[in-house]
């Protein structure tokens, strides 16, 4: 299998080697019709689907014809539930009972992962961390990391007025680190297990932590869909 390679930095931006990179998970070519589906379907299954308008036969009063049919100089009326009525009910309005779930298959998600990160890697915005560690709970630590990494080519605007979102992976993520960097604006901390196409594409920036740990278990991703792909054979 074809690698790719790229180099590793300290929290405080020195250089700390090259991890190897797998073609299947960073070499991909751009597939924007899967990376489109993938994207649009986990935007729908975010979709809370809480709003509700209350139609005409549901909310308050009616019952009575607010004046007789004739012989007052007023528009005919049957009901004050009507919609051009205020208060009355809502014309096609938001409704909770409407279902805006789309299947996923979880190769197809997996895949579009690949594909974006793929993207994101030619592009020159992801960027390995050896690890991240902090010995207190400070947002202010947590920011002169972010300081010294912005002074890598190509990473500037992980800190400053002009900053950019950035998603922080971690293989498992540790308390001091998720406080520390929770309060800073446009910054997002992730789990790997936990990211999809969608968090990759919404971030300008990708900062791998413990890339050895973070290439195995996306390896461990490509296996399991290659062996679903056989047993579907």
């Amino acid at each position: 299998m074809t690698s790719l390679t790229s180099n590793v930095y300290t929290q405080d931006a020195k250089p700390a080697g090259k991890v190897t990179l797998p073609e299947s998970v960073f070499g991909l070519r751009k597939n924007t019709d899967l990376v489109h589906q993938v994207i649009v379907s986990l935007q729908s299954n975010a979709r809370a689907g809480t709003a509700h308008t209350k139609n005409k036969a549901e909310v308050s009063g009616g019952g009575k014809k607010p004046w007789k049919q004739k012989g007052t100089g007023r528009a005919r009326h049957g009901s004050n539930r009507s919609p051009i009525w205020i208060g009355g009910g809502i014309t096609h309005g938001p409704r909770a009972d409407k279902n805006y779930d789309k299947k996923i298959n979880e190769k197809v998600r997996r895949k579009a992962l690949f594909h974006v990160l793929s993207d994101k890697l030619k592009a020159g915005m992801i960027l390995f961390v050896e690890d991240l560690r902090f010995p207190a709970i400070k947002t202010k630590d947590a920011s002169s990391v972010l300081t010294s990494l912005s002074s890598l080519d190509g990473f500037t605007g992980l800190s400053g007025e002009k900053r950019k979102s950035t998603l922080v992976v971690c293989p498992e993520l540790a308390e001091n680190v998720r406080k520390s960097m929770r309060n800073i604006p446009k910054l997002s901390v992730r789990t790997l297990s936990k990211i999809n196409a969608l968090d990759v594409a919404a971030h300008q920036y990708i900062v791998f932590v413990q890339p050895k740990d973070t290439i195995a278990v996306l390896e461990k991703k490509v296996a399991q869909s290659k062996k679903k792909t056989a047993v579907e054979a």
